[in-house]
């Protein structure tokens, strides 16, 4: 006990002896027990765990060593599960997209096949490359020259591949035509689930428009304006340009709106143009029960709806024509005078058929045809009694008011504003130039002024 206290407060300690020899020094590992073995029980919680032996190092399961591409050998078919159902996944949508761009690139051929030797025809120059005379003299020189089944028309830049759903092609160089621009628009096959998506909200949502195969070619005429609308690049090709138009007649027509419709389209068309929104709807005798005429006056419409016109609407039929427009009057609703301006233009909407065979373009051939040549008609016969100019002119002359009154308010507008900002900028410096006493004083009398103008405003109200 003597010693245990002795101990806690500092008190000296025995010195161990020294040992006997140097063998002793080995004496407490050699005597030391050999450990006993802990085998793990049933329950969870007398198991061992890696921390109950901190001072041992658990080894990874050995590996056999493999070659760099011996994956087999590394892996099973359960580690690439994802992969089976993405990878097909991937080359299904890939292959409907190779097929659709073909499909429709078919399509677009087979379109040009049948049209574009009609377009080279009637116009000096068709597509965004060369000339028609120096593709046919490039293809002379090299001694080939192909029919339309062998052309390859994306190549001879004909037809330009503008998306993959919509190919265009541009064609100039016809009289009383300055030029034409052609949109040929089909499905999205490379895409069949946007496909399907669209197809089904067309059906819920009349706003929604339905996908459809169509075509439509827009024909800009000179109107008068050969001189200003045909390029030159010298003093002397102006004076040949000059020369060449003096002689010939004019290519002027008297502006008018008129269409000939597909009534499936007329409800559409009448909500999306602005130009088509000022005509009066009309059936006539002599066209089809699903073909309505759309036109600004009756005498527009006998003079325009020749015999020819409407045989060529009727073996179009109900299934692929759209509408045939002439119009001088803007798509969208003018906002300003400068929209205002007439630009006469010409239109036709066809829709392209299922088939894949030239044959199924025979009932449209003789209406693009006739359209093709509906400049010349204009040009001779749209020239309308004075009354119906005058009819046609002051429906515009409305209009233009509109617009005039509109832009004379944001006018007025705008120069109210000027003056309010000079007035404000006038006090400002004003106030600027007094002291701490005078700006007091100003500021005083403005809040007087003020409350005098409302009452004197309550006043008149009561």
């Amino acid at each position: 006990m003597a010693e245990f206290i002795r101990g806690l407060f500092g008190g000296s300690k025995p010195v161990p002896a020294p040992p006997s020899d140097a063998e002793d020094d080995f004496a407490d590992y050699v005597s030391a027990p050999s450990p006993t073995p802990i085998y793990a029980s049933s329950s969870s919680s007398s198991a061992p765990t890696a921390a109950s032996f901190p001072d041992r190092q658990t080894t990874p399961t050995a590996v056999p060593f493999t070659k760099w591409y011996r994956v087999w050998e590394r892996t099973s078919p359960s580690d690439f599960k994802n992969e089976a159902f993405i990878i097909p996944f991937i080359i299904l949508l890939t292959a409907l997209h190779v097929w659709g761009r073909r499909k429709n690139k078919r399509k677009a051929n087979l379109w040009a096949r049948t049209h574009i030797p009609i377009l080279e025809k009637e116009f000096a120059s068709v597509g965004h490359g060369k000339t028609a005379k120096e593709r046919l003299g490039r293809a002379s020189t090299s001694g080939v020259v192909s029919g339309a089944g062998d052309r390859d028309f994306s190549a001879e830049g004909l037809l330009k591949e503008k998306t993959a759903q919509e190919y265009t092609t541009y064609a100039t160089g016809r009289q009383n035509v300055a030029f034409a621009d052609v949109t040929v628009k089909l499905f999205k096959r490379y895409n069949p689930m946007t496909l399907a998506i669209e197809m089904i909200l067309s059906f819920f949502f009349e706003s929604m428009r339905a996908p459809r195969e169509n075509m439509e070619i827009t024909m800009y005429p000179f109107d008068g304006k050969e001189k200003d609308l045909v390029p030159v690049k010298s003093k002397a090709e102006l004076d040949a340009k000059e020369s060449r138009f003096k002689g010939l007649p004019n290519s002027g027509y008297d502006g008018c709106v008129w269409a000939v419709v597909h009534k499936e389209h007329m409800k559409r068309l009448r909500d999306e143009r602005y130009d088509v929104s000022l005509t009066a709807t009309k059936d006539h005798k002599s066209l089809p029960i699903w073909a309505s005429v759309m036109s600004e006056s009756a005498e527009i419409t006998e003079t325009l709806l020749t015999k020819e016109l409407v045989e060529c609407v009727e073996k179009a039929g109900e299934d692929e024509f759209e509408y045939l427009i002439v119009t001088d009057q803007p798509i969208d609703k003018p906002l300003k005078l400068d929209e205002a301006t007439p630009r006469k233009r010409l239109l036709l909407g066809l829709r392209l058929p299922t088939s894949l065979e030239p044959s199924a373009y025979a009932s449209t051939l003789p209406l693009f045809e006739y359209f093709l040549r509906l400049p010349d008609i204009l040009v001779s016969t749209a020239h309308f009694r004075p009354e119906v100019t005058r009819r046609i002119r002051s429906t515009r002359e409305e209009e233009i008011k509109k617009l005039k009154k509109a832009d004379e308010g944001e006018k007025a507008e705008e120069r109210r504003l000027d003056a309010e900002k000079k007035k404000k900028e006038m006090r400002d410096s004003r106030l600027k130039g007094l002291s701490a006493e005078e700006q007091r004083k100003f500021l005083e009398k403005e809040r007087e002024k003020g409350q005098k103008k409302q009452e004197k405003r309550m006043s008149r109200k009561a």
